[in-house]
This record gives C-alpha cells, structure tokens and sequence, in this order.
C-alpha cells in the first residue's frame, strides 16, 4: 500500500510540475499583426504595391516567429515586430505616419502585458523614432500607464530611446494624400475619408509560457485636428492583453472604438460569457460598430493560439504564424 502511495505521490508531483505545459500547450506559440484596414478598392492598389505590402507583413512574421521559436517573451516580440512595421512607410505608423491639420506628424502608440496586466503609451510625440519603444519604457520606467507630446519625448530621450528630426517622418505620398485632403475639404475636416487606409499597424503574441502581450502604433487620422488622440494608445480601446484570456490590437474609427472600449469589450465576453474570440470580435466590428456605421478591425488572440482577424472594411491588412508551421498574410477578404 505505502508502494502505491509513494508511485501516486510521484506521479501528482509530476504532473504539477508539468502542468503549465498541459495548460498553455508546451511549446505552443502564436504571432498575429495588422498593418491598418478601409474602405479599399481592389483595383486601386498595384500588383508591385501588393507585393510590397506582403513582403514586409511576411519579413515581421518571421522576424517574430525566430523569436518565438528561441524562447523569447511575447513582450519583446510584439515591440521587435511593431518596430518593422513603424519603420516602413507603407504603413501609417512611425516613419510615413500621416500629416494632422497644421501639416505635422504625431504619432500614438500603446503596449500592454498579459502576464502582469501592466501597460504603458505615449501620444502626440513628433520625435520618438519608434513610438511603441516609448509606450513601453512608460510601462517599465515609470509609475505611469501614459504621457503625451514634450514630456513623453523628454522621459523617451532619458530612458535612451532613439529621438530624430520631425523630417524623419515625411513621406511623398502622405503629403500629397494631405494636401488633397484639405482641397476636398477647403480646410474644414471633421472626419476621415472612409475610403483611405487606416495604416495602424499592431501585434498580438503568444510565447511558449503562455504570456501575451499586444502592442499597437499609428499616426492618427489624415488632417486630424490638432492635439487629437484616438484608441491606439488607449487601453481598453486599441490594445489589451490578458494572459488566460486574449489580447487584442485594433485600427479604424479611434473615436468610435474609444466610446465603446472595443479591446476590453472582446476580452470581456471572452472571460465572463464563454464567447469564441470569433464570436467576440464578430459581436462589435460586424455587430456594434456596423451599426453604428464605424468602419475598422482587430487582431485576437486566445490563450490556445487561437486566431480571429475581424474587419468590416473591404481590406486589412493582417497575418499570422505559428508554431505548426502554419502563416497566412492577406489584404483583401478572400
């Protein structure tokens, strides 16, 4: 009997010790991104622009992906893939951010731990080269969850992070998107063309602990008024993470996604009703903010690597790898 009871001991022991294996899968890990979404007709955008924008989704999922396989925590692979992305003009985040009503870039970006429920962000800043670094030396180096313009460049250049010219920014296209912008409008702009790309980009990962962390970058909306801030930097609204239960980037409308808290919202049915992240974010993108005519999507992850890419829009551009093997980089619905 005390045989048994040893053999029964030992194998508890065990299986304690190997426990968060079962839970979080092992070596189970997940990388998802979005580089914005709109209102886009196909035609609109070149076989070469097309292959561009693949080109540099695929090279941050398999920047991230290296990183997952080494070990690396969700925390640093969603800032070392946000940080590709804000480097490339493609995109509306870092450099080739769009131009706000006095002709400027200022640029919003959010990261949150899923692990310690910990977040950090930065808006209006001209002259932090990588926002998202910013947003998380808030998060580690500061009792502060944001700080916005002078002050965040000034903590930014204390903490080391790299500070450029505001000509850094500037991107042909942007400029001429703008001064088309403001002809339409003849200088009076209370909304975005629906039809332009929302190039927010953003991360979600899973690491092989089972941490996740999402992190989420953007230059705002084209001609916006001075000083204004949309979701990307808002926890709750742009970005959440939760380990055990999802996290979450969004890019679109900010104002509408701020209203009703759309990151938060998705993590709640989540972990209150038993909702599927598909169900979850299908609820708001397709239910919600359809409804209320707010155009945008979302990138979710679950704890099992899960993947739900939601949008309401004609396009978003979004991509997935994960630990199978298995990776997916679209733009349109089909």
């Amino acid at each position: 009997m005390r045989k048994i009871k040893s053999i029964l001991v030992i194998f508890l022991l065990i299986h304690l010790v190997l426990m968060p294996a079962y839970i979080f899968g092992g070596d189970n890990f997940t990388l998802v991104i979005h580089g914005g979404s709109g209102n886009i007709p196909r035609e609109t955008i070149t076989e070469q622009e097309m292959i561009e924008y693949e080109s540099v989704l695929a090279l941050a999922l398999k920047h991230g992906e290296q990183m997952l396989k080494s070990g690396a925590d969700a925390l640093d692979v969603v800032v070392e893939v946000v940080k590709i992305l804000e480097d490339s003009s493609l995109f509306n985040a870092g450099k080739g951010s769009v131009f706000n009503i006095d002709g400027r870039n200022e640029l919003d970006a959010s990261i949150m731990c899923g692990k310690t429920g910990n977040a950090g962000a930065v808006a209006g800043v001209t002259t932090i080269k990588n926002p998202i670094e910013a947003a998380r030396k808030v998060m580690e180096k500061s009792p502060h969850v944001m700080m916005i313009g002078k002050g965040a460049e000034l903590f930014a250049f204390e903490q080391g992070v790299t500070i450029v010219d505001p000509s850094y920014f500037f991107d042909q296209k942007r400029w001429n998107q703008y001064r088309e912008v403001l002809r339409k409008s003849q200088g009076s702009i209370d909304n975005e063309d629906q039809n332009e790309k929302m190039g927010t980009v953003g991360a979600v990962a899973l690491d092989k602990n089972g941490n996740m962390a999402a992190a989420t970058s953007t230059g705002g909306m084209v001609a916006k008024k001075y000083g204004r801030v949309g979701d990307s930097p808002i926890i709750g609204a742009g970005t959440y993470a939760e380990n055990g239960v999802c996290a979450v980037s969004a890019t679109g409308h900010g104002e509408f996604f701020i209203r009703n808290v759309v990151a938060y919202d998705i993590a709640a049915q989540v972990k209150y009703a038993g909702k599927t992240i598909e169900e979850a974010a299908g609820n708001i993108i397709k239910g919600k903010l359809a409804d209320l005519k707010a155009n945008g999507g979302v990138i979710v992850l679950d704890k099992d690597g899960n993947v739900a890419m939601v949008f309401n829009t004609t396009a978003m551009f979004r991509g997935y790898i994960n630990h199978k093997g298995e990776s997916q980089v679209k733009i349109f619905e089909d």
